[in-house]
């Protein structure tokens, strides 16, 4: 059964009144918890589209780009979309059950920020809107401050800082910077992604993290020679 099937299924559920507890509390865990990441990043990207006044082309385009679609699930995945948007949910409540699903698991919540990061920044502008939006959800996600910045330096160029992106600081010997870059690409390997629940529908998540990754290490090893 495609990933897209069982998406749709549990997204009508809401639709016909089931509740969000109820659905999130069957996707806690593997193999279903890669259809609760996708609903989660769905979900909280249709209210995020209208943070900023306007669903674009560009915000779709983007979901598309975070998400392999196969031309036979597109109409399933435009259905999901489309009934997320239209839910009647606030987003906060929607971040809260997400919470309570990954529970305490950091690291499965930070690659659902970037792809929320990902889609806000499709239209070549993060609106101060968005900005808000994804600073209250990594609130209510329970992330530190720290990591959010990280991820916003990493997406937002005005905010960017190769530091801030490794997690390390400048006083911190090379070497010692280096052991957190080896470590960092080691996280972002598509293997270690599936396995924290994310699809493999969205490893384009996982190349883009290592680009980031690899190019702050080079950006801090070269202002240090």
């Amino acid at each position: 059964m495609s990933i897209w099937t069982r998406i749709t299924e549990a997204v009508s559920a809401l639709a016909k009144g089931e509740g969000l507890s109820a659905v999130f509390d069957r996707l806690r865990t593997p193999p279903e918890r890669t259809v609760g990441f996708t609903i989660a990043v769905i979900a909280l990207s249709a209210k995020m589209a209208k943070a900023d006044g306007l669903v674009t082309r560009d915000e779709v385009t983007a979901f598309r780009e975070v998400f392999r679609i196969a031309p036979q699930d597109e109409a399933g995945a435009a259905k999901v979309f489309n009934l997320a948007r239209q839910d009647v949910a606030g987003f906060e409540e929607y971040a809260t059950r997400i919470r309570r699903m990954f529970g305490d698991n950091d690291d499965s919540l930070c690659d659902l920020m970037e792809g929320l990061f990902h889609i806000a920044l499709a239209d070549g502008r993060y609106h101060p809107q968005e900005d808000r939006f994804l600073e209250r959800v990594a609130e209510i996600f329970g992330l530190p401050e720290a990591k959010f910045r990280r991820l916003r330096s990493r997406f937002v160029q005005d905010a960017r800082d190769p530091y801030v992106v490794l997690g390390v600081t400048p006083d911190m010997p090379l070497d010692e910077i280096r052991k957190v870059w080896r470590r960092e690409v080691r996280e972002c390997h598509p293997d270690r992604m599936v396995a924290r629940g994310v699809p493999e529908e969205a490893v384009k998540l996982a190349e883009k993290r290592m680009t980031d990754i690899n190019r702050a290490w080079e950006e801090i090893r070269e202002a240090r020679a």
